[in-house]
């Protein structure tokens, strides 16, 4: 089947934070709405029969992740990532964000230190800062126009930290971390008794010729003191159902952290929630290949423009997923300028810098090209006359 990319679907009106949340916080609706991590694209047709199938059942009690769900997950991670584990390994979680709160809860204290490289997903830094932990930053690099963890920087700030907070591959501009960067980050992590919560739930959007490495399969040291997030929701766009999965292979850990998520009765989920992605994981291949081929081409598309039309933008390139991090520093303007350039000019409405990771990022944004090519096109264009 040839699935349709270029098809414009109309969200707005569908109680879309995307969409109909443009008001509240840009001030107007007329935007194109590139900030939100969702894909403007149709989910995939054997998910929406999955679920109509299953409302053909018209009893919506209390439900269970069956036994096609957990063989549908534990064999995607094997074929994709090398994975073998049974389920007894998995836990389902009710999204990731919350995941990394449970795990925050669980393995610190207020006031413990907890490290995350900026610029990272705004989660990351306010989970921790919300909950009373001591947040520490270690900026990234940029080398040869993608992401770099400045070790020095980071073995440095690592020292008393209990837990780091890691994305694998790292949002924003899914820079995929390598063999070698992933054995450093372990090794580190290792020498100075640190937890590693590890999360990966943009690595199914891994574009070719790139590669992602799960975190805890790099070697011994980071399988014993990781715990890792997965789930098809970026995938296969289906993150209103906060279907996710976390898995751990150091018994201990498993036990300390499943106990707790048990305790706190996350595991029953919802029907939808374990339909969805058992329909994703079991029929998903042909689907995703398309996908990524689809936005590897919007990738593409930005390079092109950029180099072409807007040189002065410096961009880090997705190597996963569909978020490009945009760089505006060589232009006069304040952060406040840039903003209202963006919103009221080219009546886009993209991620603000400052977000994640503060003033450093205040020329910044981060933007979705997961779009149709057209709207991407025409965005690209509102952009250039903005500036």
């Amino acid at each position: 089947m040839q699935y349709n990319f270029d098809e414009i679907i109309e969200r707005r009106g569908t109680d879309c934070f995307k969409y109909d949340a443009l008001k509240q916080l840009y001030g107007r609706d007329d935007l194109v709405p590139m900030w939100v991590a969702d894909m403007d694209f149709r989910s995939p047709d054997f998910v929406m029969d999955a679920i109509r199938k299953r409302c053909d059942h018209e009893v919506l009690g209390y439900g269970m992740p069956g036994e096609g769900y957990w063989q549908a997950v534990t064999s995607w991670l094997a074929l994709h990532y090398g994975i073998q584990i049974d389920r007894d390994h998995l836990h389902f979680i009710p999204g990731i964000v919350a995941g990394i709160a449970y795990a925050l809860l669980c393995f610190t204290e207020v006031g413990d230190k907890v490290l995350v490289t900026t610029p990272v997903y705004p989660p990351f830094i306010n989970l921790p800062k919300g909950s009373g932990r001591t947040l520490v930053c270690s900026p990234l690099k940029v080398v040869d126009g993608r992401f770099a963890i400045d070790f020095d920087d980071f073995e440095q700030r690592i020292e008393g930290c209990k837990l780091f907070i890691m994305s694998n591959p790292h949002n924003p501009a899914g820079t995929v971390w390598g063999e070698e960067v992933l054995r450093r980050i372990a090794e580190i992590c290792e020498h100075h008794n640190v937890l590693v919560i590890a999360d990966e739930i943009h690595a199914d959007l891994t574009l070719p010729p790139h590669r992602h490495i799960s975190y805890s399969t790099v070697c011994e040291a980071a399988a014993r003191h990781s715990i890792t997030f997965m789930a098809p929701s970026k995938t296969f766009n289906i993150a209103g159902l906060g279907s996710s999965v976390c898995y751990i292979e150091d018994e201990a850990l498993r036990k300390r952290f499943f106990g707790w998520l048990d305790t706190l009765g996350v595991a029953g989920g919802n029907i939808f929630a374990f339909t969805a992605a058992e329909a994703a994981f079991a029929h998903g291949e042909e689907w995703l290949r398309q996908m990524l081929a689809y936005l590897g081409d919007n990738v593409a598309l930005l390079d092109t423009f950029l180099r072409e039309r807007l040189p002065r933008v410096k961009a880090v390139l997705p190597e996963a997923s569909y978020l490009a991090w945009l760089d505006f520093s060589d232009y006069p303007y304040t952060h406040e300028e840039l903003a209202a350039r963006l919103v009221d000019k080219a009546r886009l409405a993209l991620n603000d810098g400052t977000t994640f990771g503060g003033a450093d990022y205040s020329r910044c944004f981060r933007m979705n090209l997961g779009c149709p090519h057209s709207v991407l096109q025409k965005a690209l264009e509102a952009l250039a006359q903005s500036l």
